[in-house]
């Protein structure tokens, strides 16, 4: 084989062997910049999508006018769970009651982790389709107890909701009547509750007391 030949391949090769690498680099920028994306939308605990991911799907329903409806979960008694058995088996828990709620079929379009306790169901259809979207993931966190490392824990939720009534209706304003229907289903010890404007005061996030 000729010297020049040799040269022709050895070049070739190198071009090969560049090419090889830059696909291996591009592949790798594509899957982290995959994993940057999931993280910013989903929660670190229980794989569901996060607030951010709940809020942009709500926005894009209400954009379409379609009928919606939001629920609002909060777990009775975490507290005492973190408190006793420490974060950890918190954490389990929390993953357990994501799975559990993540089984929930239509009408729920989407469910999410907001913050500490606090998960978000996404129901598309009327205030029938909510209020069964509702009692559906109240019955899917009681129906067992949870098995964690240490322990076996019975567990119920307080859970609120409210469905798209008027054509200005805005996402703060259902966050905040579901958050609202939440809070009366826990200070009253009842399972469920509809926002109703007559009946349900206005109760911030913050000035809730958790139990």
């Amino acid at each position: 084989m000729s010297q020049t030949v040799q040269q022709m391949l050895a070049g070739v090769g190198g071009i090969l062997a560049g090419l090889a690498l830059a696909a291996t680099a591009l592949w790798r920028q594509r899957q982290a910049l995959r994993a940057a994306r999931y993280d910013a939308t989903h929660d670190e605990v229980t794989g569901l999508p996060n607030r951010r991911m709940f809020l942009d799907r709500l926005r894009a329903a209400l954009d379409d006018d379609t009928a919606v409806g939001v629920v609002l979960l909060d777990l009775n008694r975490f507290k005492t769970v973190n408190d006793t058995l420490g974060h950890e088996v918190g954490n389990d828990l929390l993953h357990q009651i994501g799975r559990r709620l993540a089984g929930l079929t239509a009408p729920v379009r989407a469910v999410a982790r907001l913050s500490g306790d606090e998960f978000a169901l996404l129901v598309h259809g009327d205030r029938d389709d909510t209020e069964a979207a509702a009692y559906a993931a109240w019955q899917v966190i009681a129906a067992a107890p949870i098995r964690v490392v240490n322990a076996t824990l019975p567990l119920t939720a307080s859970v609120g909701y409210t469905h798209h009534r008027h054509p200005d209706t805005s996402i703060r304003r259902l966050l905040t009547e579901a958050d609202s229907a939440m809070y009366e289903a826990k200070a009253a010890g009842s399972r469920v509750r509809e926002y109703l404007p007559h009946r349900t005061p206005t109760v911030r996030s913050r000035d809730r007391q958790r139990h």
